[in-house]
């Protein structure tokens, strides 16, 4: 009796174990309808206020100010604040002299070599343009030229390009006046391409200064 007991027993045990791995098995199964046979759309950027497929887009920083500045900065120089173009446009956000000594900057040197001063000129001259522009702003924002839907910040990356001047006839004549770089890059390229940022952040200031 004890040698079937002692032969019967390890058996029993076997199986009992067998069965509670299958069980515990079938128990951690993921459903069929939560699992991720496919890629999932994503909204990015979360905070965009209007959509253009063109937009440039730094990774994180959506269409906020701050996008709008490091995306216009990429355009410009690969948001390289050391360059200098050959057209002798300087900085990060290949400013001409011109501008900088509007803005009170008169030493080049000390400008290209100092970052957070580049960082500062290109708020005071965004503060500026707006409010040389801020008429045309409130007039044509929302309206459409070429197709393309016209925005603060289009107008104010188009300035940016081409002086705010250039941009109150490219508006006032609906696209007729169009103005070029040295290297081919229209008002309306900016336009479009800067579209649907938020520049809120910026307000408008004559004749503002370092």
């Amino acid at each position: 009796m004890r040698k079937w007991i002692r032969v019967i027993l390890p058996l029993i045990m076997i199986f009992i174990l067998t069965s509670f791995r299958y069980n515990l098995t079938s128990a951690t199964e993921v459903p069929s309808a939560l699992k991720v046979i496919e890629p999932t759309k994503v909204l990015f950027p979360k905070n965009k206020t209007s959509y253009n497929p063109e937009i440039v887009l730094p990774p994180f920083i959506g269409s906020t100010y701050t996008g709008f500045k490091e995306a216009l900065a990429f355009k410009e120089s690969q948001g390289n604040y050391f360059s200098v173009n050959t057209l002798g446009y300087l900085g990060k956000f290949q400013f001409g002299v011109t501008t900088l000594q509007l803005m009170g900057v008169y030493n080049t040197s000390e400008f290209l070599n100092t970052p957070k001063l580049q960082e500062k000129l290109f708020d005071i001259n965004i503060a500026r343009n707006k409010w040389i522009l801020r008429k045309d702003i409130k007039v044509f924002v929302g309206k459409r030229i070429k197709g393309v839907e016209i925005t603060e910040s289009g107008i104010l990356a188009a300035a940016h390009l081409a002086g705010a001047g250039n941009v109150k006839k490219y508006l006032k004549t609906y696209g007729a006046f169009e103005v070029k770089d040295a290297y081919g890059t229209a008002i309306s390229n900016y336009m479009k391409k800067f579209s649907g940022y938020d520049v809120s952040t910026i307000s408008p200031k004559r004749n503002p200064r370092i």
